[in-house]
């Protein structure tokens, strides 16, 4: 990455008093500043991570932002995506973010692509930015922006988080290590629960997103040592840092075009489970309604998520029986005395759950049908007053 042309950049008075702190910084100065003013930075979603790296990237002074997201602002958002507000809840989140972009710097240019990124796009819009922040959380459009940005040579600064712990580096950045020396290859599908099955802690997008931020500063700036081929991992219930050394695979597959990454990472093609995840008989939520108003002393529906999900809602009815204990093989006998002589249904938050327990359970000749879209479909078109979470 080269430093950002400052010839033709001025700070207005304005900017000087905005960004005084940052000037009497010797590391920083006047020509860091102008630095960040010349300088643009692309962010890939708008949720937990994105959130605090556009706050503190605009309100660190950096030129141009631009912002790739299609969703809208959901209640659910707003105990992490510190970014949106209430009152932008329904509304899409993009807007939300330029909104408070401005608020914080109106020198800033936000320039929003409300669609999502594909291989189609990718190469397109990133190629005119200096810099790429990647707020994402589907290993889909993870390999997508890693791909497009070692083909256009672009610094990618990582960031992901889960539960109580994150991690962050930088990628692609003066001949350093990229996304797939890393992970070479993606997960099986519904093996790493995505934030809305597994939960997070509204706080920890907001320690990593602000170091992926603190990482675009030096970037821009040429101060400090960047991640560059040091994994930074976040224990948050320990209050922990720790580090892993990253090096180019030289075996590592070249990186020639952008490909079809939902059919590389296995959503809806054939990655290791996905064809065994395929197999599991479905149902609607509609169905399994009609199914519990009638007669249930033949029917058994078993509840596979976590006992602090329970307490939230619940299908009445519902056994629930967790899926770490049934794949464990703990619950196997249990489940099988409690559907002895019945038709088995499984449901868990959103459906994955529920099927990778049928899964488990068809290993030792239990078998059953999985409900498609979980309680959270039953909410939305059953019982609206069961809460969704």
């Amino acid at each position: 990455m080269l430093p950002p042309d400052t010839s033709a950049v001025q700070l207005s008075p304005d900017e000087v008093v905005r960004f005084s702190r940052h000037l009497i910084l010797p590391e920083i100065g006047m020509e860091g500043q102008k630095r960040l003013k010349a300088a643009s930075v692309l962010c890939v979603g708008t949720g937990g991570l994105g959130s605090p790296l556009l706050l503190y990237l605009a309100a660190a002074g950096v030129g141009r932002l631009g912002i790739v997201d299609f969703d809208v602002v959901d209640h659910s958002n707003l105990q992490r995506q510190v970014i949106h507000g209430t009152s932008w809840v329904g509304k899409p989140k993009i807007e939300s973010a330029k909104a408070r972009i401005h608020e914080i710097n109106p020198h800033c240019q936000v320039d929003l692509y409300e669609t999502a990124l594909t291989s189609e796009n990718a190469l397109e819009i990133i190629a005119g930015y200096d810099i790429v922040c990647d707020g994402t959380d589907n290993f889909p459009t993870r390999y997508l922006v890693n791909d497009a940005c070692v083909l256009l040579d672009k610094p990618n600064v990582y960031g992901s988080i889960f539960r109580f712990e994150g991690q962050a580096t930088v990628f692609n950045y003066q001949g350093g290590p990229n996304y797939r020396d890393l992970f070479p290859e993606p997960p099986p599908p519904g093996m790493v629960p995505s934030c809305a099955e597994g939960g997070v802690v509204g706080v920890l997008p907001g320690i990593i997103g602000v170091i992926q931020a603190t990482e675009a500063v030096k970037l821009i700036t040429g101060i400090g040592t960047s991640l560059s081929g040091r994994l930074l991992l976040f224990d948050a219930l320990k209050m922990s840092f720790r580090e892993l050394k990253l090096r180019p695979n030289p075996e590592r597959s070249v990186i020639d075009k952008l490909i079809d990454y939902q059919e590389f990472c296995g959503v809806g093609g054939s990655a290791p489970g996905q064809e065994e995840a395929g197999s599991v008989a479905t149902i609607s939520v509609g169905e399994l309604k009609t199914l519990l108003d009638g007669p249930q002393d033949d029917l058994l529906l078993l509840d596979v998520r976590n006992p602090p999900e329970a307490e939230i809602a619940v299908i009445p009815g519902a056994v629930l029986v967790p899926l770490d204990r049934i794949e464990s093989g703990e619950a196997i006998e249990e489940v099988r005395r409690l559907v002895s002589g019945k038709r088995l249904y499984v449901h868990c938050k959103l459906g994955g759950r529920s099927a990778k327990a049928l899964i488990a359970l068809g290993r030792h000749g239990i078998d059953g049908v999985n409900v498609q879209g979980g309680i959270d479909a039953w909410s939305q078109e059953v019982d609206p007053d069961v809460p969704r979470y």
